[in-house]
C-alpha cells in the first residue's frame, strides 16, 4: 500500500481509464472519500460503494470514461482565494475544462466552489 493515498487514487483512476475499465477498487480513507464525492459531483466518476473488508475498507468506483488526465499536485501548494487563475493556467488545458481538487477549512471541494465561497486552501490534484 502506498503512503500517500490521494496520489495513489489519482494514478489508479488514470490507469483504469486508460485501459477502459468500467470500475476499479481503491483503499478507503476519509480524505479519499471526500475527493471521490467531489469527483462524483462534477460527473467524473459514477457510483461509489464502500466495501468493509475488516482491514480499513475499500471503495468500488464506477468509471464513466470521462477522465482524460488525473494527477496529484506535489508538493501540496498553498493557494490564496485570489490565486486560482494562476494554478488553472498551470495545470488545466483550457479555461472551464477540468477541476483542481482543493482541501479547505470547510472541506474538500473543487477550485470553482472554493472561488465562489472565497476560500483558500491546499491543492491536492487535478482532473480533466
Amino acid at each position: 500500500m502506498s503512503k500517500d493515498l490521494v496520489s495513489g487514487l489519482f494514478t489508479t483512476l488514470q490507469n483504469n481509464e486508460m485501459v477502459r475499465n468500467r470500475e476499479c477498487i481503491y483503499y478507503a480513507s476519509k480524505l479519499v472519500g471526500e475527493v471521490l464525492k467531489t469527483l462524483q459531483r462534477h460527473g467524473y466518476v459514477g457510483a461509489i460503494e464502500y466495501i468493509e473488508d475488516g482491514r480499513g475498507g475499500k471503495f468500488r468506483i464506477q468509471l464513466l470514461g470521462r477522465i482524460n488526465r488525473s494527477a496529484p499536485i506535489r508538493p501540496r501548494f498553498n493557494v490564496k482565494k485570489d490565486e486560482y487563475e494562476k494554478w488553472e493556467r498551470q495545470y488545466l488545458p483550457s479555461k472551464d475544462i477540468g477541476i483542481i481538487i482543493v482541501t479547505t477549512n470547510k472541506g474538500v471541494m473543487s477550485h470553482k466552489e472554493a472561488k465562489e465561497r472565497g476560500l483558500g486552501g491546499k491543492l491536492l490534484g487535478y482532473v480533466y
